[in-house]
C-alpha cells in the first residue's frame, strides 16, 4: 500500500467531489477529514441520503475496500456517481492515502 500513490489516486478520481481538509468546505461530496472511525451519513453539515444515514457500518479500512469496489452496490441509494475501483491495488493505495489524510 502506497498512500504517495493513493494521493494521485484521490487527485485524479475524487479530488473534484471531495476534500480531506480539516474544516473544509463539503463539494458535491462531503468533506472526508474525520472520516476513519466515523458511521455512515454521519459527517456534520452534509445532506446525506437516508440510505447513507441508514447503512449503519462505520468507515474503517475494510468497509471502505467493499464501498470503493462499487459504491451503489454497497449502499444503494447513494447520490455517489462515483463507478468505483476495480483494481485491489488501487483500492489499497488510496485507502492508505485517506487513513492518513483524513486524520
Amino acid at each position: 500500500m502506497s498512500a504517495k500513490s493513493g494521493a494521485k489516486i484521490f487527485k485524479q478520481r475524487c479530488d473534484q467531489c471531495h476534500t480531506v481538509v480539516a474544516g473544509g468546505k463539503h463539494k458535491t461530496g462531503p468533506n472526508l477529514n474525520g472520516l476513519i472511525g466515523r458511521k455512515t451519513g454521519s459527517g456534520v453539515g452534509y445532506d446525506y441520503t437516508a440510505a447513507n444515514k441508514n447503512k449503519g457500518i462505520t468507515w474503517g479500512k475494510d468497509t471502505l475496500d467493499v464501498y470503493l469496489t462499487n459504491p451503489k452496490k454497497y449502499i444503494p441509494g447513494t447520490k455517489m456517481v462515483f463507478a468505483g475501483l476495480k483494481k485491489k491495488k488501487d483500492r489499497d493505495d488510496l485507502i492508505a492515502y485517506l487513513v492518513k489524510a483524513t486524520k
